[in-house]
């Protein structure tokens, strides 16, 4: 049910380069500019992830308790994703590794602090 999910951004530049080279990796691209500043990101034509500016014009803040996960195909998909991600400058919030069955997860703080995991399914 869920279509795509937004993050705010102080650091504009730095979030667009860390996001296209990442997001990038699963062929994920920049569908366009936001006008309020950021970008939208998607694969197909359908949006992924918004990367902006807050509407609010304040500072961007992670969110206590807030997580992205983004489904990936295949376990190595999701240890691959992980590791370009810290290579990029996220930190570790948890290695690859089985949570419960069938959920093979791991998970990583953007260059913000905004929380992410990376899953396969079954």
């Amino acid at each position: 049910m869920l279509r795509y999910a937004t993050i705010g951004s102080n650091d504009l530049d730095k979030s667009m380069a860390f996001y296209t080279e990442l997001l990038g990796t699963q062929g994920v691209t920049k569908l366009f500019d936001h006008p309020r500043g950021g970008a939208l990101f998607g694969k197909g034509g359908a949006p992924v992830l918004g990367v902006l500016k807050p509407f609010n014009g304040e500072a961007a803040t992670a969110g206590n308790g807030a997580m992205v996960a983004f489904d990936l195909p295949s376990r190595a998909d999701v240890d691959a994703f992980h590791a370009k991600a810290l290579a990029l400058g996220a930190t570790d919030e948890g290695a690859p590794g089985e949570r419960g069955p069938g959920f093979y997860m791991a998970y990583f703080r953007d260059p913000e602090g905004n929380k992410f995991a990376a899953c396969k399914l079954g």
